[in-house]
């Protein structure tokens, strides 16, 4: 049937190309057009994929905590436009002559939980808003949603919001799809970082530091998110062991104090610390082997 099929459809292109136009040219116009058409069906799908994502943040948190309102007002979206507008200064990193260059400052505030402001009792902080096209915002979405966990996290932990974090048992997909989100995007920019780093990014990593820190939000992510954040420590890992490019430094400081910042979590530590000592171990085998080799000459 596959064969006929196929026999079909070829007599169907060669009875219906265009005059001045071979069936191979028109086989393959007509191949380009098909996957155009399908591209566009995919970004459709997923601009409907990151809404009903949006959709659901929204929700959970609302369930979570009625009285946490949605305004418009300071957010991850602010800072990120706020930088696109003025980014910070960094001449040396982008002279860089394969020196390490970078400015340590830019983490040190990763180093320490993420220190969320307090309002007053009426709580109001930004809209979970859709996903753009670059890197960065990309993450914008995710990130906002965890932060807004966060902070209802400590304004419950301080009295004053009631927050029923139970809602997180009966929506395990939209915490863990935010996690993944952040994790992905992660990993797209360390694979091809951009210079200056974004405050944003920064900020991107001490969410998900703060998140895995949390006894009370980290079961919730750990349960179903442990695999891929293993992924993600494998990946940084190789990204620093595999970049060869001449102005590197910069770049791999930045993966290293990530993975700095994910190892003073107890339960990452232990799995953090075995990928590296197997990483180690390969290194000390291939030096023995090519130890072997040259002595025998």
């Amino acid at each position: 049937y596959l064969k006929i099929s196929k026999l079909a459809l070829a007599f169907a292109i060669i009875h219906s190309k265009p005059p001045g136009k071979s069936s191979k040219e028109y086989t393959e116009h007509l191949a380009k057009t098909v996957s155009e058409q399908d591209f566009g069906w995919k970004w459709k799908v997923e601009v409907l994929e990151a809404e009903v994502l949006r959709l659901r943040q929204e929700l959970l948190l609302n369930r979570i905590c009625p009285r946490f309102r949605l305004e418009n007002n300071t957010s991850a979206e602010t800072l990120l436009n706020r930088e696109s507008i003025n980014p910070t200064s960094y001449s040396s990193q982008l002279e860089d002559s394969g020196c390490d260059v970078s400015n340590d400052s830019a983490f040190d505030s990763l180093g320490i939980a993420s220190d969320f402001h307090q309002p007053e009792h009426n709580v109001q902080v930004p809209p979970l808003n859709l996903c753009h096209t670059s890197k960065e915002q990309s993450l914008t979405a995710p990130v906002q949603f965890l932060q807004h966990l966060l902070e209802i996290r400590k304004l419950s932990e301080g009295g004053i919001l009631q927050a029923d974090f139970s809602e997180l048992e009966n929506d395990s997909f939209t915490i863990c799809n935010s996690v993944s989100q952040l994790l992905d995007g992660l990993t797209v920019f360390y694979n091809s970082p951009k210079f200056p780093v974004s405050n944003f990014l920064t900020e991107a990593v001490c969410v998900l530091v703060s998140l895995i820190t949390d006894t009370k939000l980290s079961n919730h992510v750990l349960k179903k998110c442990f695999k891929k954040l293993e992924e993600f420590k494998k990946n940084l890992i190789q990204i620093i062991l595999r970049n060869s490019s001449v102005n590197r430094f910069q770049a791999l400081h930045s993966v290293s104090q990530t993975l700095v910042l994910l190892g003073r979590n107890n339960v990452l530590r232990n799995s953090l610390i075995s990928l590296l000592l197997s990483e180690v171990r390969q290194f000390a085998e291939q030096l023995l082997q090519a130890h072997q080799v040259l002595s025998s000459f």
